[in-house]
């Protein structure tokens, strides 16, 4: 066909190569009679080169030829070739009433169908998106409902529909006002203002609720109901819990006050050794420096790492003890760094924090630190120099901050000459180093600490306790203390739950010193050498085993024996009870 203008002409063939859409035309033998320009954009061949060649040579997949066995149009048909999709027309030629040929029209659609794609995944992140919204409804305490702009249940969930013995699809898609009379929350719709913890009657139910309206690009498209408490008793009950729980902390509170408080009156006296170090101790208490509690088993290692704590600038933040020697070597790793979930089998789920993280901000005591394994003196020293952690199972380093305070009644040096104790972590430990004397060494001090232990056993059971015989007292002087002020604590104690007066008499202290009401201090003066040893011997395990309330390890580390080699002489002296 020729278009003729005043000035210008153009052939059918100029306007068919100016499309956008791929044209191919085929005999009935399948030989291509023409191609227009567009081709090459998908082929990459010019069209020229494919005139006269078989449709099937470049589209062996077509389905143009099915027009000829047909004679039927075949439209919308989808083909992908060269990582191209296209659309396909294909359309018989007819010439008076013969088909003599057939024509296939292509659309590049590649685009159209990756927005296609792309709104297909987009909806089904919605439609899930949707499907978690309503789990997430459905398994909330709370109940939910949310009307639109015409007051049309849109939303809602089982917590709530349960107040009319209905489902979630039984209320939705009808007006709120045939769901149950008077609906409050809707007065947003109007107010535009949300309201809090207003108390409502829900069906028969006296409820706490909020009302919020939902805005949308600064217009009120619906509102939102919330049951807040399915009952006014549930807000009693929880205002009655949180009430106990405030007197609970309260308790905590002055307990810790009054555990300083104690403290510090342990570790005052006449005794001038001990002043001086209290003393020391509080100058050293307003420094970050680590500190190194030196002394006996019983001194009272404890009651001056309180108050290193409690004299501090940390002493806001947490006081966390770890007795090194109580938890075992395969467990203490796991204590000290906590851990994340999964991490081993048995591991708590959620993990847990360890004590590095939990002493963040406060004081780290690490008390018999003499018995930590070597392996896990190497991770202390890491933790000490780098001041981070990673707990176990993770890879994440957390940062923390604390006052480290050890302490330990082991021969240190001693024990890094046997290597048994890493050398680098100890002068890391042994910043600064407080020795604690022992009590037969303070026993000027003795009546005052007396006096102490009486004082906090009348609160905790509820006694008037005045003070101690003249008897008792002078008993107790005599006395050498292996098991230092713990020991004094333990008998005070023990006096408390049988004493029926006001005073503690002789007969109110253990056997083992009522015998030195009638003996001086030294009891064995009779028969061989032998003898006197022996008996001194289990005079000696009757006392770490009182001062260690049975406990036979702790009776064993103050005499310095191995745990074998208590119950050797305990079978020896008659004292082992099967």
């Amino acid at each position: 066909m020729l278009l003729e203008g005043q000035n210008f002409s153009i052939t059918l063939d100029e306007i068919l190569d100016n499309t956008n859409n791929a044209i191919i035309a085929v005999n009935p033998q399948g030989m291509i009679i023409y191609a227009n320009r567009a081709v090459f954009s998908i082929l990459k061949i010019p069209a020229k080169n494919i005139v006269g060649e078989s449709i099937t040579t470049y589209f062996p997949e077509t389905g143009l030829m099915r027009v000829f066995e047909t004679g039927i149009a075949e439209l919308g048909q989808r083909l992908t070739m060269n990582d191209t999709i296209l659309l396909s027309n294909r359309t018989p030629i007819y010439v008076h009433g013969e088909l003599v040929g057939a024509v296939a029209v292509f659309q590049d659609i590649t685009v159209l169908q990756n927005v296609l794609d792309n709104l297909v995944i987009e909806h089904e992140k919605t439609k899930q998106l949707q499907r978690t919204l309503e789990v997430v409804l459905n398994t909330a305490y709370d109940g939910l409902i949310v009307v639109n702009k015409q007051g049309i249940v849109t939303m809602t969930n089982q917590a709530f529909s349960s107040f009319f013995n209905k489902t979630p699809e039984d209320l939705i898609g009808k007006p709120i006002t045939e769901v149950y009379d008077n609906p409050k929350f809707t007065d947003v719709l109007v107010t535009a203002q949300p309201v809090y913890g207003y108390i409502h009657d829900l069906n028969g139910h006296e409820i706490i609720a909020s009302r919020i309206p939902i805005v949308q690009d600064g217009k009120i498209v619906g509102a939102l109901g919330k049951v807040v408490f399915k009952d006014v008793n549930e807000l009693y009950a929880m205002t009655k819990k949180i009430d106990s729980l405030r007197s609970e902390l309260d308790y905590y509170k002055k307990t810790m006050v009054q555990s300083n408080s104690s403290a510090l009156d342990l570790l005052k006296g006449r005794n001038l050794v001990m002043s001086n170090l209290v003393q020391t101790t509080l100058r050293v208490a307003k420094s970050g420096s680590t500190v190194l509690l030196r002394g006996e088993s019983g001194t009272g290692k404890e009651l001056f790492a309180l108050l290193l704590h409690a004299q501090s600038s940390r002493r806001e933040g947490p006081f966390i003890k770890v007795n090194c020697a109580a938890v075992p070597d395969n467990l203490l790793e796991s204590e000290m760094f906590g851990y994340d979930e999964g991490a081993f089998t048995g591991a708590r789920k959620g993990g847990k924090i360890g004590k590095f993280e939990l002493a963040d901000g406060g004081t780290l005591f690490l008390d018999e630190i003499g018995d930590m394994e070597m392996s896990m003196q190497a991770k202390l020293l890491r933790v000490i120099q780098e001041r981070e952690v990673e707990r176990l199972g993770s890879n994440k380093s957390r940062k923390v901050d604390f006052r480290l305070v050890a302490a330990t009644n082991r021969d240190l040096e001693g024990m890094i000459r046997d290597k048994q104790f890493r050398e680098d972590l100890y002068y890391r430990l042994n910043v600064v180093t407080l020795t604690i004397p022992p009590l037969r060494e303070r026993m000027d001090d003795l009546e005052v600490i007396i006096k102490t232990f009486i004082k906090k056993f009348n609160l905790q059971f509820a006694q008037s306790v005045t003070g101690i015989s003249p008897e008792a007292k002078d008993v107790l002087m005599k006395h050498r203390w292996p098991g230092n002020i713990r020991e004094l604590e333990n008998i005070i104690e023990r006096a408390f739950n049988i004493l029926e007066g006001t005073e503690i008499q002789l007969k109110h202290l253990p056997n083992y010193l009522q015998v030195l009401a009638n003996h001086d201090i030294r009891p064995y003066v009779e028969g061989s050498l032998e003898t006197i040893l022996n008996g001194v011997e289990k005079n000696a395990l009757i006392i770490a085993l009182e001062t260690a309330n049975g406990n036979k390890v702790q009776a064993a580390k103050s005499l310095g024996l191995s745990r074998a080699g208590l119950y050797k002489k305990l079978i020896k002296h008659q004292l082992h009870n099967p």
